[in-house]
């Protein structure tokens, strides 16, 4: 994406470009081990770390933004919830306040597998995060929040310039 300049800024952009390109490759290489160990495809796999990322911030996700973030159709939704739920790895639970809604959770037996398979990076990482300082650590958290939100208005608007959408196609 970047070409190395010849100011000592621009070496820099490239380098953290580049850097952030191998570790997005390295992160899709694992998760698709364990995806593979597991019999999950693709696309289990990033309904699941939704599933995670939902229930880290205390929101839980519904079937149909689920739907929505995957870019699937509601059919292509249920048969994913529907593996997997079947396979273990998450349960649907009724909202108490309105039992027509339906939240997503991990299911234990998913979350054992997740913590069997991640518990060494996850090691690894607090081993690498417990090198820096607190203030270097909140301008990481800073500049990731950043790049992970312009990341996903990238993925937003390829989206929308798609001639047929993959929702339609899913089914």
């Amino acid at each position: 994406m970047y070409r190395r300049r010849d100011d000592p800024r621009g070496r820099m952009v490239a380098d953290i470009t580049n850097d952030l390109r191998r570790y997005s490759a390295d992160a899709q290489h694992i998760g698709h081990a364990f995806a593979n160990l597991h019999g999950l495809n693709p696309t289990d796999l990033q309904a699941l770390i939704a599933v995670m990322d939902a229930e880290l911030l205390g929101e839980p996700i519904t079937p149909g933004r689920l739907g929505e973030q995957l870019n699937l159709s509601s059919g292509s939704v249920t048969a994913l919830i529907d593996r997997l739920e079947r396979a273990g790895h998450i349960r649907r639970d009724r909202d108490t306040a309105d039992r027509r809604k339906v939240f997503l959770h991990y299911a234990d037996q998913g979350a054992a597998l997740a913590m069997s398979f991640f518990g060494p990076l996850g090691r690894r990482t607090d081993a690498v995060m417990a090198r820096f300082t607190d203030e270097e650590l909140a301008v990481v958290h800073r500049f990731m929040t950043t790049m992970v939100a312009s990341m996903r208005e990238h993925r937003d608007a390829v989206r929308a310039t798609r001639p047929e959408s993959p929702r339609r196609a899913a089914d």
